[in-house]
C-alpha cells in the first residue's frame, strides 16, 4: 500500500492534539457545581469509571482513520508493456534420412538438434519464432509465435520420415523466408540447420539467399555432422536393427556463400557440445534491447478507512451519551 498524498499523514499528531485540547476544554465546563470533590476520592470506582478513557480512545482512532483516508491510500498493480518489437526468427531444420546418423552418440543428429533448439527457445523472451522442416519438400511446422509452449510441442513432433527423403536446402530457405516476408520486426533471422548437399532441383539455394537479403533476413547456416563416416541405423524386417557406415558430406562452400550473401555466419558442428555452443553464440549475437513502458493501475482504499472512522465516531458519541456519560 502507498499514499498519493503522504504529507497529509503529518496531520495525525495535530489531530490528536486538537482532540486532547477539546476534551480538556469540555472538562472545565461543570454540569453540576459543588464546593469540593475531595470527599469522592476514596469512593470505590466501578466498571464504568474505569472505562472513562474508552470514548476518547475511539475518537483518536476515528480521527486517525479519517486522516489516513485523506492521504489517499492506494494499491498499485504494475503492468509492463513492450513498446518496441523484438526479433522474428525462423528455424529451418533438415529432417532428411541422413539426420538419423549416430555420430553424436548416443543420440542421432536430429535428436541432438531438437534438444539444442528447445534450449534456444527457452532463452528467448520477446521474440517470435517459427519452425520450418524440410527434406525433399518443405513445410511450416509452426508459424511465427510467442507461444513457446506450442512451439515446443510442434518441435517434439518432428521426426525423420514426415516428408519424402531428400535435401532441398533452397526450398527450405525459401519457405523460412516466406514466413518472415511480412514481418515488421527490427531484426529478421533465419537459422538453417542441415547435414547434407542440396540434391533436389527445386529452388536454388543462392537464389533463395538473395531473396532473404532483399527482405532484410540474415541467415545463420549450420552444417551438422563429423568429417568422414558415421554409423547409420538400418531396420531389417528379419534381422532387426543393424548399423552401417555412411559417408558424411556437407556442401560447406554453399552454406558459407548463403551466410555471406545475407551478412550472416556459417558454423560447423561436429559434436553435440559444439552445436550447443553455436546456438549460444547466435543467441548472444541476436539480442535486442527492448524498451518498455510501465503502466500503474491504482486501487483506491480510502473507503476502507472512512467507514471504520465513521463507526468509531458513532461509538464514541453513543458511549459518551449513555453508558460512559461523565458528570461533571
Amino acid at each position: 500500500m502507498s499514499f498519493l498524498h503522504p504529507w497529509v499523514l503529518l496531520l495525525i499528531p495535530v489531530a490528536w492534539a486538537a482532540s486532547w485540547a477539546a476534551r480538556r476544554f469540555a472538562g472545565r465546563r461543570a454540569s453540576v457545581q459543588i464546593s469540593s470533590t475531595r470527599l469522592t476520592l476514596d469512593l470505590p470506582r466501578g466498571r464504568r469509571a474505569r472505562l472513562r478513557w474508552l470514548p476518547f480512545a475511539l475518537r483518536l482512532l476515528a480521527v486517525t482513520a479519517a486522516v489516513v483516508a485523506l492521504a489517499r491510500p492506494v494499491t498499485a498493480n504494475r503492468r509492463q508493456v513492450v513498446q518496441g518489437e523484438g526479433i522474428d526468427i525462423a528455424i529451418v531444420l533438415d529432417i532428411s534420412g541422413s539426420m538419423r546418423a549416430l555420430d553424436f552418440q548416443p543420440d542421432d543428429r536430429l535428436a541432438v538438434a531438437k534438444r539444442v533448439i528447445h534450449r534456444f527457445i527457452d532463452g528467448r523472451h520477446d521474440d517470435r519464432i517459427a519452425l520450418v522442416v524440410f527434406a525433399a519438400k518443405a513445410f511450416t511446422q509452426c508459424p511465427l509465435t510467442l507461444d513457446y509452449g506450442v512451439l515446443h510441442r510442434f518441435l517434439d513432433e518432428v521426426k525423420v520420415g514426415l516428408i519424402d527423403d531428400g535435401t532441398a536446402i533452397g526450398l527450405g530457405i525459401a519457405t523460412g523466408v516466406k514466413r518472415l516476408a511480412r514481418s515488421k520486426a527490427r531484426s529478421k533471422v533465419l537459422i538453417l540447420l542441415t547435414d547434407g548437399v542440396n540434391n533436389v532441383p527445386t529452388v536454388d539455394p543462392v537464389t533463395a539467399a538473395d531473396a532473404a537479403r532483399s527482405l532484410g533476413v540474415r541467415i545463420y547456416a549450420i552444417g551438422v555432422g563429423r568429417e568422414g563416416t558415421a554409423p547409420y541405423p538400418v531396420d531389417h524386417p528379419v534381422l532387426g536393427r543393424r548399423y552401417t557406415q555412411i559417408e558424411t558430406h556437407i556442401d560447406e562452400k554453399l552454406l558459407e556463400r548463403i551466410a555471406e550473401e545475407t551478412q550472416g555466419q556459417y558454423f560447423r558442428a561436429q559434436s553435440s557440445d559444439a552445436l550447443a555452443r553455436i546456438f549460444e553464440m547466435i543467441d548472444q549475437l541476436e539480442k535486442t534491447k527492448v524498451e518498455t513502458t510501465i503502466y500503474t493501475e491504482y486501487r483506491q482504499l480510502a473507503g476502507f478507512f472512512l467507514l471504520p472512522a465513521l463507526l468509531l465516531l458513532i461509538a464514541d458519541i453513543l458511549l459518551s451519551a449513555t453508558l460512559l456519560r461523565v458528570l461533571p
